[in-house]
């Protein structure tokens, strides 16, 4: 092997900086999810309590917010199957994966009334800056945009009305219960029937 071809088979300065170079632009790009993505994941961890946890527990928040910078940006492509593992799904999906840690986090740690208004308001807008369907490349032309917003709005509204109503510890706790999730299952089905309808 002689020297000219010894270097070009050796990864140089600038093939490393071009590389960082596009790291750093994966990380920094669509700062505006990562943004919402982000504080919805540390309001989650309940900032008023970490502030007097012990160091590991901060070192957990840390890593969350971390994890949620990276998982926050919209995937906007065309769903292709390339593998099954749980990996590449949740790496795939992982702007539905980081809202619903986020509420499952947000209902361990108890927050007050004002950061589960914080918490939702927040969850709110990273779904609907990140959701392929309406702000997406991807999207089908000529759909409204306001409408999934109201729709979202208004959605969450009754969410929160629904959890502060003062019925966890009587008899009626199941009817709401059962609604709520009635309520869920008809809306999923609605919004999968609409995304294999063909548009127009």
């Amino acid at each position: 092997m002689t020297d000219a071809s010894a270097r070009s088979a050796r990864p140089g300065p600038r093939a490393a900086d071009s590389r960082a170079g596009r790291l750093m632009a994966r990380l920094t790009s669509r700062i505006t999810d990562r943004l919402l993505g982000t504080a919805l994941a540390v309001a989650a961890c309940n900032p008023p309590a970490v502030l007097h946890a012990p160091p590991p527990v901060r070192v957990l928040v840390l890593g969350a917010a971390a994890a949620a910078w990276w998982a926050a940006p919209m995937v906007d492509a065309r769903p292709v199957l390339t593998s099954m593992r749980w990996q590449t799904v949740a790496g795939r999906r992982r702007t539905t994966v980081l809202p619903a840690a986020a509420i499952a986090v947000a209902a361990a740690t108890g927050p007050a009334l004002w950061l589960v208004v914080c918490i939702a308001a927040l969850l709110l807008a990273h779904l609907l800056v990140t959701d392929t369907w309406t702000a997406g490349v991807t999207a089908p032309p000529g759909r409204p945009r306001a409408t999934p917003a109201l729709a979202a709005a208004a959605a969450t509204a009754v969410v929160l009305l629904a959890a502060q109503a003062p019925v966890a510890g009587t008899s009626y706790a199941r009817l709401p219960a059962a609604l709520a999730i009635t309520a869920t299952t008809a809306c999923l089905l609605l919004a999968l029937h609409t995304r294999r309808r063909p548009p127009g």
